[in-house]
């Protein structure tokens, strides 16, 4: 079997990455993040959902660009993320912004079946080309507004947001399960925050600033004012 030359890489990342998140608890409050996300970054093959002229850095802690103005985001935010979101094997996600495939492809490994959402269509079918070749086979595909969510698949045990608006939209909380989880960028500009939205079993929303951060905007959104 021909080795992967890109493992060492990834396993590199994944202890930079655990360490930078022990470094940040005390901003984020989380001190550790679980085992099954990490080995999911550890087998997924990064370097497979970026640009090819940037597959030697596909590892580094740090965002790249993906096209279309768009990043894919740094190792450390995507495993805090994700983190946030509490998954279950059995869980049914939504993903608005798929981009180029990478967190796609991580969640596929951890949940049951994953929604994705992408504006922008030269990305939407790169990303589908990408995650079919590795091998996702849970992952539906919608080349859409994010800002709706996916109302006929809804509603979803999670949601994770990869680009940021203004305000929570509130399809999106709409299209929450009771006891559902939602990570977010948002805000304006240089003043977004990562954010965890929580709905319980009565239906009540409540959320929780994380940490700052700087995600492109979320597209569309013009088009509804």
């Amino acid at each position: 079997m021909e080795q992967d030359p890109f493992s060492p890489l990834r396993q590199m990342m994944v202890q930079i990455v655990a360490a930078h998140v022990e470094a940040t608890h005390e901003v984020t409050g989380v001190r550790k993040i679980d085992s099954n996300i990490l080995e999911a970054m550890e087998s997924v093959p990064r370097h497979e959902f970026v640009p090819v002229e940037l597959r030697a850095y596909a590892h580094a802690d740090g965002p790249l660009p993906i096209g279309s103005d768009k990043t894919i985001s740094q190792p450390f935010i995507t495993a805090l993320m994700t983190g946030l979101l509490n998954l279950n094997k059995s869980d049914t996600i939504l993903e608005i912004g798929t981009g180029l495939g990478y967190h796609t492809a991580l969640l596929s490994q951890l949940v049951e079946k994953v929604y994705t959402v992408e504006i922008i269509e030269e990305l939407a079918n790169e990303a589908e080309a990408r995650l079919k070749k590795s091998n996702c086979r849970n992952v539906e595909y919608k080349l859409g507004n994010g800002y709706h969510g996916w109302p006929e698949h809804a509603p979803f045990d999670k949601i994770l947001v990869a680009s940021a608006p203004e305000l929570i939209p509130p399809s999106l909380l709409q299209q929450l399960k009771p006891n559902g989880r939602m990570v977010i960028p948002a805000g304006l500009g240089e003043d977004q925050k990562l954010m965890v939205v929580s709905k319980d079993s009565a239906g009540r929303i409540s959320s929780e600033e994380i940490l700052a951060v700087r995600f492109a905007p979320m597209e569309g959104v013009e088009l509804l004012q």
